[in-house]
């Protein structure tokens, strides 16, 4: 069987961001999967049971919508970009 041991040195900035990354690599799979293979069923679903019909649908405001959809995707599984990019 194949090992790996990924070594960070939490004292310096570039590992730490890599260690943060490398924490929640599964986190943002889950996100892009969901984006990828999800989102657009979860939205399209939303507007046919009219979910949104106080809003007239526009493609600003589908854009709007997979924009906030996006953003409630990546909150529920706790990714905090700014803490992932620098």
């Amino acid at each position: 069987m194949a090992k790996g041991i990924l070594e960070y040195d939490l004292n310096d900035f570039d590992d730490a961001m890599a260690h943060r990354r490398a924490v929640k690599s599964t986190s943002m799979a889950i996100v892009l999967h969901e984006i990828v293979y999800n989102l657009h069923k979860r939205i399209e679903h939303g507007i046919e049971a009219q979910e949104f019909s106080d809003k007239e649908i526009t493609p600003m405001n589908v854009i709007h919508l997979y924009r906030s959809a996006i953003a409630d995707l990546i909150e529920e599984n706790n990714i905090i970009i700014d803490d992932l990019i620098n």
